[in-house]
């Protein structure tokens, strides 16, 4: 069977642009690319626990073997959305598959027509997925600028068309791209001063901010000020999944109405004990976070030196970024790094956009100041 020319059309301007995603083979370079920041994915220790927990308790299961309103909701789930909503301090948790079905779940269900969501224009795919599913009108404000988001709002209360709409402002603690904060506390009072409610991704946050970790809300403690978190456990915490947190009114609202969560088969046993053996290891283990951090600052001490500051994304973040315009330029300076023995990889137009073409490098835990002083100054060299 032809496969269908508009699709092939499709392929083939991607590649005719220099932005035809494949997908990579595994590498052994060192590791500048992932987002397992304090190292969990690779740690024996939160593997051998995961196991010797699951042995404890005598579960042998392989699956979940159906959603967890059917037969899925295994004891584990109960325990795992009992610690973590103490842990972050909330009333309630809810954990879903992944951070895009926590996202396309929550913003597809919750705003409902005649309200409205106020985002950031740089909020993630899975968050412009959730909320092109809503029945909600939607408006996005230029990044961080909280001007502009309060005239936006102003601009809708006074008009007589939306009749005082119900209206949630959506933003990310860290952004995945550029690796910058938004400036919550300021959030917070703006969606204080217009009665809106305030929604947080917290996705690139979880095991980098907070005295355990918990995330950046928790660090400035506003976690009592914010309507709904998301965490996602695929980036700090090393394993796969995602949860909700709110109030007990919203978990049981998304339990009825979330989509992603209602149709689908619930994580394993072993998955959820994955979940909550990280967690543990966030409780106790404080040393990875202080290496993260210590490597975080020495990397932006290195970029000053190196006079590479001006090309960056300002961050303070795991993630740091730097912008080299033009797709085809962006993946050779990647590719010159790769053979050197960096795995360092190029985010391309249209993920971002056009002319913010960039080398994203995500710092980790385990990196050495060996390792982040070679991989900066092969860049300097390179672009320079």
């Amino acid at each position: 069977m032809n496969f269908p020319k508009n699709l092939s059309d499709k392929l083939e301007a991607r590649k005719q642009n220099k932005a035809l995603r494949i997908l990579p083979e595994p590498n052994r370079l060192i590791d500048f690319a992932s987002n397992d920041y304090i190292g969990f994915s690779r740690s024996k220790v939160i593997f051998n626990d995961t196991h010797q927990f699951l042995v404890d308790r005598n579960i042998k299961s392989n699956g979940a073997t159906g959603s967890r309103l059917l037969s899925g909701n295994h004891s584990l789930y109960t325990e795992a959305e009992k610690y973590i909503a103490e842990f972050h301090q909330s009333e309630s948790a809810l954990l879903f598959n992944s951070g895009y079905d926590a996202n396309v779940g929550f913003f597809s269900a919750v705003p409902q027509k005649g309200d409205l969501i106020l985002y950031d224009e740089l909020c993630h795919a899975s968050i412009r997925d959730g909320i092109q599913l809503s029945n909600a009108r939607s408006y996005k404000f230029k990044h961080n600028d909280f001007e502009d988001l309060e005239r936006l709002i102003i601009n809708f209360n006074g008009n007589v068309n939306f009749n005082n709409p119900i209206i949630y402002i959506v933003t990310e603690s860290v952004f995945s791209m550029d690796g910058d904060c938004p400036n919550i506390e300021e959030l917070v009072a703006v969606s204080k001063k217009y009665n809106c409610y305030l929604v947080v991704d917290e996705a690139h946050a979880l095991g980098v901010f907070g005295e355990k970790g918990e995330g950046l809300i928790q660090h400035l403690q506003l976690q009592d000020k914010i309507f709904a978190r998301i965490m996602t456990f695929g980036k700090g915490l090393g394993c796969h999944g995602a949860v909700v947190l709110g109030s007990n009114e919203l978990k049981s609202y998304l339990v009825n109405f979330a989509r992603s969560f209602i149709y689908t088969t619930g994580l394993s046993p072993h998955s959820v004990a994955t979940i909550l053996m990280g967690y543990h290891h966030l409780e106790k283990d404080k040393n990875a976070l202080e290496l993260l951090r210590e490597n975080i600052v020495f990397f932006n001490q290195v970029k000053k030196m190196l006079y590479l500051n001006p090309l960056f994304v300002r961050s303070k973040s795991a993630i740091q970024s730097v912008i080299i315009p033009g797709n085809e330029k962006v993946k050779s300076i990647a590719v010159a790094l790769q053979e050197n023995g960096f795995d360092v990889k190029a985010i391309l137009s249209p993920t971002v956009p056009e002319g913010q073409e960039r080398l994203r490098f995500c710092i980790h835990s385990y990196n050495s100041k060996e390792e982040m002083t070679k991989v900066l100054t092969l860049l300097s060299e390179l672009v320079f």
